[in-house]
């Protein structure tokens, strides 16, 4: 992890705790000893920024020492220490900053919100639970508590909990949280999917449009099932429904598409619907498709055709890949044994490609992920559009 994404939050805490703390301590000291505390405090800071954890420790550590009222100085410690991996410091600062009499219930509060977070970073989710259970009961910064009950139950995938929160969550804060409740709702179905319970999982997918009527991950369930029950007329119209719900979503849906317009005898419509989806989507995808498509219906000198004069619009590796792989056949001597070189850097060029990333956080996947593997949003992963790429 960048120590600079771990210290640039506490920047704004440690300059609210510096005036605080000088204010604070100006009220009693002499004008010598607040100079020393205003030095300390800005020293600590420097180190922060300077990427220096340990220095900066033993400062605000110091500091803490100055006046065993600063909270804030607490607060700030357990903050890094749990932020550098010293779970069991953070732990102890915390409860016993929590334990201390004379402590306001607002600053309790924020200090059994900060040892929650403890628990959930040293995988105490049992603990972590209970805490924010108790926090919600006493509608106690219930929001953040219930957020992060909220992940608990994704961790533990735990999804009838997970959508009751969120719903508890809407309720509290007005905020639509229809479109990540619709995956949960998605991921129950692929459970009940997955164990035979075809009916259920219908069931659940039908919650899920109810959350969010234009959920893709619903459509392409809807497609699956479908299919899995040779309707593959039904499978086609789903598969087509959830491209046009998210066109972004095509390299996922195309595969299970294309063998549904081929078992349901529907290869023109196949035709039509990719031809109009070029003009709309600038992946490579429906380029492959449609190559496939005319070299079955029109032979391979066609479907080469198709694909040089598309590879000139819309540049490719995958779209190279697959036009050296149509020719080998037709080259030999030399000539073949370069296109074989040029055929494995291709192939290693491709492997060593992230082809999707998350549009919240940035994080690059070789597969899709319907939950970023990173900062854990919803339908974030997408595919990466370019020459190496889609």
């Amino acid at each position: 992890m960048n120590l600079m994404s771990v210290l640039v939050p506490l920047v704004p805490a440690a300059f609210a705790l510096g005036w605080w703390s000088s204010r604070r301590v100006g009220a009693r000291r002499s004008g010598a000893e607040v100079s020393e505390l205003s030095s300390d405090y800005f020293r600590g800071l420097n180190y922060l920024l300077n990427e220096e954890q340990d220095k900066a420790i033993e400062v605000f550590l110091k500091l803490a020492e100055y006046n065993r009222d600063t909270v804030e100085t607490h607060l700030a410690l357990g903050n890094l220490f749990r932020r550098r991996g010293e779970v069991d410091r953070a732990i102890r600062l915390h409860q016993h900053l929590v334990s201390r009499p004379g402590l306001s219930d607002a600053m309790k509060t924020v200090a059994l919100l900060e040892l929650g977070e403890d628990y959930m970073r040293a995988g105490l989710l049992d603990r972590a639970e209970a805490l924010f259970s108790d926090l919600v009961a006493m509608d106690a910064h219930a929001p953040s508590a219930l957020r992060h009950l909220i992940a608990i139950y994704q961790h533990e995938r735990d999804w009838h909990k997970a959508i009751e929160h969120a719903r508890r969550l809407e309720v509290m804060t007005s905020e639509d949280e229809a479109p990540m409740i619709a995956q949960f709702y998605c991921e129950l179905a692929e459970r009940s999917r997955q164990h035979g319970a075809r009916a259920e999982a219908r069931d659940y997918l039908r919650q899920a449009f109810k959350c969010q009527a234009d959920c893709v991950r619903a459509f392409m369930l809807t497609g699956r099932l479908h299919a899995e029950d040779d309707q593959h007329v039904e499978a086609v119209t789903a598969y087509e429904a959830a491209i046009q719900a998210d066109i972004a979503f095509t390299p996922e849906i195309l595969p299970p598409l294309l063998n549904s317009y081929a078992r349901s005898q529907q290869m023109e419509r196949a035709e039509v619907f990719l031809r109009e989806m070029l003009s709309r989507y600038h992946g490579v995808s429906p380029v492959l498709a449609l190559t496939q498509l005319y070299r079955q219906r029109d032979g391979e000198r066609a479907s080469i055709d198709f694909l040089t004069s598309q590879l000139r619009l819309r540049p490719s590796v995958r779209g190279l890949m697959a036009l050296i792989d149509a020719t080998m056949d037709k080259i030999e001597g030399e000539a073949r044994e370069n296109f074989l070189i040029l055929r494995d850097l291709t192939r290693k060029l491709l492997e060593g490609q992230a082809m999707y990333r998350c549009s919240r956080c940035g994080f690059g996947a070789k597969a899709h992920h319907w939950q970023c593997p990173s900062c854990k949003s919803w339908s974030t992963i997408r595919p990466i559009h370019g020459v190496a790429s889609e």
